[in-house]
């Protein structure tokens, strides 16, 4: 086993976690509330430690999560693994069969789409809401790199995800029901926002609103299923993200690059780097954490058996001072 994956596996067997100081959450609420923040909730052992909602913002209303969206639909792509439906290392082209003859398409697989190592192009054109068909426009997307050579962020591949699991589950029922059933039901959400093209097939890149209590539900599933957990490891393109989840693991190295991933993102794939990449060197290294724009997080600390997450309308939204506050050292 992994060194990390032994600390992982330690910690999240661990029945508690010693309590997070009180002035570090107080520092982060702070910080969080200056630049822009709506809400801030912070969960340990199953306890509420800290809650506030802050710039006119309540508890009730629900706040676009944009990217951490995307999370969900991992989480389904795990289930449909768990089903049989397909395996992680299967060639997509299996099933989407108009790409067998596309030299590079045909060798892309399933991991590959869900890492962002898939070599296609990212087409952020599909996040319009009067996008008339996703699938196809998706389903033909340029192929700018090699399969497994670069990290590409963005809706195209999993569009491309939505299409190969409606076509596993043989159209008896949608991927987006599918994604009901087996994941936000057991999370005790119901149906989402999900900005269906004209086809009826919905944008998994964002989409979903969520209150902070709803959104932390997600962390405290996450926090119960070690065998989740242990599956995001990302990839040799970027080690620090897979099926929807970023990951501060490369901390635990002396050569961590603190990146900001939001303003990492704003640059053209190819001049993107993320080697070495963590969130923070001040958080624990087995942190995990879903990114939205504008400041939307739900970080996820097994070793502490807790759950973050922050609503927020932050136009330069910083996790490792963030992050760097709220694990300061005791004093």
């Amino acid at each position: 086993m992994r060194p990390l994956l032994a600390f992982l596996h330690f910690f999240t067997l661990s029945p508690a976690a010693e309590t997070l100081p009180a002035q570090g959450i107080q520092a982060a609420a702070a910080y969080s509330a200056a630049h822009g923040g709506h809400a801030l909730l912070i969960k340990q052992n199953g306890k509420t430690l800290y809650e506030s909602y802050t710039n006119g913002h309540t508890k009730y209303e629900p706040h676009r999560i944009y990217s951490g969206t995307k999370a969900f639909w991992g989480l389904s792509a795990f289930a449909a693994e768990k089903d049989g439906l397909f395996s992680m290392d299967e060639r997509v082209a299996d099933t989407i069969t108009e790409w067998q003859k596309d030299p590079r398409k045909k060798n892309i697989t399933v991991r590959q789409l869900l890492d962002f190592s898939h070599g296609l192009e990212p087409m952020f054109g599909l996040h319009e809401n009067s996008f008339k068909d996703r699938t196809s426009a998706a389903l033909k997307a340029g192929s700018v790199a090699a399969p497994g050579k670069s990290f590409i962020y963005g809706p195209a591949a999993l569009q491309v995800f939505h299409e190969l699991l409606a076509r596993k589950l043989e159209r008896k029922q949608t991927p987006t029901r599918y994604l009901e059933r087996k994941v936000l039901g057991p999370l005790g959400l119901g149906s989402q926002r999900y900005l269906p093209d004209q086809h009826g097939a919905p944008l998994l890149a964002a989409g979903f609103m969520q209150t902070a209590r709803q959104w932390s539900e997600l962390g405290t599933w996450m926090l119960k299923h070690e065998e989740v957990l242990m599956k995001l490891q990302g990839s040799s393109a970027n080690a620090a993200f897979a099926f929807g989840f970023w990951n501060n693991h490369a901390a635990a190295s002396k050569s961590a690059r603190e990146v900001d991933a939001e303003v990492m993102l704003d640059k053209k794939w190819s001049q993107q780097s993320w080697r070495n990449a963590c969130l923070s060197r001040a958080a624990p290294a087995d942190l995990i954490a879903c990114i939205g724009s504008y400041g939307q997080r739900l970080y996820i600390v097994p070793s502490l058996k807790l759950v973050i997450v922050r609503l927020a309308k932050d136009s330069k939204p910083n996790d490792a001072q963030m992050l760097r506050l709220l694990f300061a050292p005791k004093s």
